[in-house]
């Protein structure tokens, strides 16, 4: 029986007696603590049997309407005499409401008809209208008509004349021509001046034939321009009320920190890459629960969010999985408003170190191939300088050139290719570029999939929002292909071998996780899927021609797992 009442403070006994944690959650990158799972199962449990609204997530085949699915948000407090709850929140708007029992309220309501935002709005669509009315008249259409048949009808007008002219042209150099040793130097002369100034008069012709011509369009764009310039006086209109509507709008949302402090989000995102907020920004569940928590003094302890429904066409998300807090509108808000709480550190930044030596899977006087542990870099990052090339460098130091030939994802395991020299490395490069270098990696599937083989074409572009998760965008996104062969099922996971055609970010994780891929999210895949101890992935074949022997080298390294 669900706990999920009206009131906002839903009680979460500690019958278990779970330990609380030490530091609230990190909520870019955690995993849900045991009260907070508990929390969303309450919420989860509610969703599933609610009666009070109706939206349509696409769990029910007979709701009618637009599929939205929403991020559902559970923070667990504690209250001024130290009993436990949880308070509820979904990202955006539900049901075409901000306000539904049970969950805490916007920051903002955007939605409320009194308010300066819906009249402001109303405004900005009674211009769009009145635009929308100019740009459909028929006055306008005749005009640019106008102007078009004028520009064609100068061109072959001009056109028709130079032809013409370099008819005359031929006639009078025949003239010229014909004329020579007939006529005497005086006649001929006198022949040769009357051909000249005709060819003048032609050019004079075609010159003030041009300015007629010009004239004509010219009058045309005129015509043309006195039924834009109201067109674009509305446009500027439409401009300046919407940023002033934007910029209030802004100034409306203020959050909370747990110090008490205020920030509006302007001076929130001032000193950020973007300082003018993206849209939609406080409108998320974690922003509402944090605003909440503060202005009712309850303590906040975790935190986590999960997706409810189905996925969207282009991101890989999840029924019921937990999901981390959005970084482009969330994380300038988030980090004002944790100030003044002990927040977990963040596991991307700490120091990743390797123990020992790298394990050399093939090594010849030109290039050698390492066993890349997961969870360690190809590359040195922004805050993490330790990673297979600083091994490298230190193992090759006579070596010269960028020694990595192509890279892998941190989680990632498998074999990463060395060369020793910039002749080497550029012959190899050239391999990958050109696609001749055959790869193939062997993954574990969470489930059972039913195809034996097949091939993924999903277009992929980062996630801006959520760096650095891809999604599947076919209108911005690079090709991206991977074939694959499934080797064996095992307790419910499906062994299977990609063979990727490109080579980009994240290519087989989306391609395995997402609903127009294999539908089955890798295994320990924190991004795409469910957090285990490790992603089961890991680069195991690599066969290319070898620079100097020019024969095939097939290397092989197996999989830990």
């Amino acid at each position: 029986m669900s706990k999920f009442t009206q009131s906002l403070f839903h009680p979460l006994p500690n019958d278990k007696k779970v330990a609380l944690p030490k530091k609230f959650t990190f909520p870019f990158y955690y995993q849900p603590h045991a009260l907070c799972i508990e929390a969303a199962n309450d919420l989860q449990s509610y969703l599933e049997s609610q009666r009070d609204f109706i939206h349509n997530f696409g769990l029910n085949p007979k709701l009618d309407g637009l599929i939205i699915g929403k991020m559902f948000g559970v923070m667990v407090v504690e209250d001024q005499d130290g009993d436990l709850g949880y308070l509820a929140a979904f990202s955006g708007k539900l049901a075409e409401s901000n306000y539904l029992k049970g969950f805490v309220p916007p920051i903002f309501n955007t939605l409320n008809i009194e308010g300066f935002y819906k009249k402001g709005e109303a405004k900005l669509n009674a211009i769009n209208r009145k635009i929308e009315a100019l740009e459909s008249a028929s006055e306008l259409k005749l005009a640019y008509e106008l102007l078009e048949s004028s520009q064609i009808s100068a061109e072959k007008e001009i056109k028709d004349f130079k032809i013409f002219m370099k008819a005359q042209k031929k006639i009078r150099d025949k003239k010229r021509d014909e004329s020579k040793g007939i006529l005497s130097d005086k006649e001929f002369q006198k022949l040769f001046n009357e051909l000249k100034e005709q060819s003048i008069s032609y050019q004079l012709k075609l010159k003030y034939l041009k300015v007629d011509q010009q004239k004509k369009i010219g009058q045309a764009q005129q015509e043309l321009n006195a039924l834009l310039k109201p067109i674009q006086d509305l446009k500027n209109k439409r401009a300046n009320q919407s940023a002033k509507l934007q910029r209030r709008i802004h100034e409306q949302y203020s959050f909370f920190n747990a110090k008490g402090e205020k920030k509006d989000l302007l001076t929130i995102f001032k000193d950020t890459n973007s300082p003018i907020p993206p849209a939609g920004s406080g409108e998320c569940a974690a922003p509402k629960l944090f605003q909440y928590a503060y202005e009712n003094n309850y303590r906040p302890i975790a935190m986590a969010e999960f997706w409810w429904g189905a996925s969207p066409k282009s991101e890989v998300r999840k029924h019921k999985q937990f999901y981390p807090s959005c970084r482009s509108k969330c994380e300038p808000i988030l980090g004002h408003m944790m100030q003044g709480l002990e927040v977990d550190d963040n596991p991307i930044e700490q120091a990743i170190t390797f123990q020992g030596k790298l394990e050399i899977v093939y090594e010849d006087d030109y290039l050698l191939l390492v066993n890349k542990p997961h969870e360690f870099l190809s590359v040195p990052g922004k805050t993490q300088s330790e990673s297979v090339y600083t091994k490298m460098k230190t193992y090759l130091p006579k070596a010269k050139g960028p020694l990595l030939v192509h890279r892998l994802d941190m989680s990632t395991s498998g074999l990463l290719l060395i060369a020793k020299n910039e002749r080497i490395h550029k012959n190899l490069q050239r391999q990958f570029i050109e696609r001749s270098v055959k790869k193939r990696y062997v993954a574990l599937l969470d489930g059972e999939l039913k195809s034996e083989s097949g091939r993924i074409e999903l277009p992929l572009r980062v996630d801006l929002d959520n760096r650095p998760q891809q999604l599947v965008c076919y209108e911005h996104g690079k090709p991206a292909v991977t074939n694959y062969e499934v080797k064996a099922i095992e307790n419910g996971k499906t062994r299977i071998y990609f063979y990727p055609i490109t080579g980009r970010t994240h290519q087989l994780r989306v391609h395995a996780a997402h609903a127009q891929g294999l539908r089955m999210p890798i295994v320990g895949d924190d991004l795409y899927g469910v957090k285990s101890d490790r992603l089961h992935l890991h680069a195991e074949m690599l066969c290319f021609t070898h620079p100097i022997s020019k024969q095939a080298l097939t290397i092989t390294c197996e999989a830990p797992f």
